[in-house]
């Protein structure tokens, strides 16, 4: 019979191995990372989840946070969740709700490559869309319509952008007539 891989029959007890690292790793690894830091900084290891959320304002399950109205309200029903219901670190919540309020930026750019086509397309051309469709930079051969797209496009985008670039190409005209 073969000799098994690795361990052999009996298990070994390994004595290199540190276990106090081991386990320190283990409840790190188990531990979810809380990614918002806000929430992260105000968190108490020592309390559960819905106790946490509740001592900074936020809710752990939104249907109960903000229960749909029942059309007939029965008189026996209190809710024993929301007569505890004490904010204990209320800056948590306004930290979050001065970072929701921040205007979002714009992230979305168009490539260089994109850019110089557009710009030497108009340069030598102009409006002439059908000719920029026949020039010979056109490799992907773009048909007028995507080409005039891809002008819309960069107009949007580059609205300061575009009417320097469009000044500047009115000047020249002027210059050479």
């Amino acid at each position: 019979m073969p000799k098994a891989k690795g361990k052999t029959r009996r298990q070994k007890f390994g004595y290199n191995v540190n276990r106090k690292r081991l386990n320190r790793n283990a409840r790190r690894k188990a531990a979810p990372r809380i990614e918002c830091s806000h929430i992260r900084h105000a968190w108490d290891r020592a309390k559960s989840v819905r106790q946490n959320l509740a001592e900074m304002g936020l809710a752990m399950d939104p249907n109960k946070a903000v229960p749909l109205r029942k059309r007939k309200v029965q008189a026996m029903e209190v809710d024993v969740e929301r007569t505890n219901l004490l904010v204990r670190k209320p800056y948590v919540l306004n930290d979050l709700e001065a970072e929701a309020s921040l205007p979002e930026k714009k992230g979305n750019t168009l490539s260089r490559d994109l850019i110089d086509y557009v710009r030497y397309m108009v340069e030598n051309h102009g409006e002439d869309y059908k000719a920029m469709a026949r020039d010979e930079k056109n490799y992907y051969q773009d048909t007028p319509k995507q080409i005039r797209n891809k002008i819309n496009v960069y107009k949007r985008f580059y609205p300061a952008e575009w009417q320097e670039f469009n000044n500047s190409l009115q000047k020249n005209k002027m210059e050479v007539d």
